[in-house]
């Protein structure tokens, strides 16, 4: 199963979990200082919040969740075959969590992160080149 992405920049964690508990109607799947994300599954939708990262509101990245690392290399070999531009593929630490990712220059300068969870992490961590996309 795969799932689109939408990492979000809020003010106040506490009061964007509560809005979006109810209207998703779900609590987060994973809270952590700063941090917090949504694993919806109708609409299939990951939701990430980051607390004080950027402009309220504003869009800290996009992905598309997998479940595997195998998946993840399909995607981005079919997308890579497509013409796009992939960058800093491999395994990853960030957002509280170990993947397995690529990144996609998108359109209009936002990038896309094309990743599987691996592992928890303790820390939100911000190691390697994703970490201007990744825990911003």
């Amino acid at each position: 199963m795969s799932r689109v992405q939408l990492g979000l920049n809020v003010d106040d964690l506490d009061t964007a979990i509560g809005f979006y508990t109810a209207l998703f109607g779900t609590e987060p799947a994973k809270v952590e200082p700063g941090y917090a994300n949504f694993a919806i599954e109708n609409p299939p939708l990951k939701l990430v919040l980051f607390e004080g990262a950027g402009d309220n509101g504003t869009i800290n990245h996009m992905g598309i969740e997998h479940t595997t690392p195998a998946e993840v290399h399909t995607e981005l070999d079919r997308v890579r075959e497509a013409g796009l531009q992939t960058h800093s593929e491999g395994e990853a630490h960030c957002c509280y969590a170990h993947k397995d990712e690529g990144w996609i220059d998108g359109a209009d300068g936002h990038r896309w992160e094309i990743y599987a969870v691996t592992g928890h992490a303790d820390t939100a961590g911000s190691d390697g080149p994703t970490q201007q996309a990744c825990c911003a």
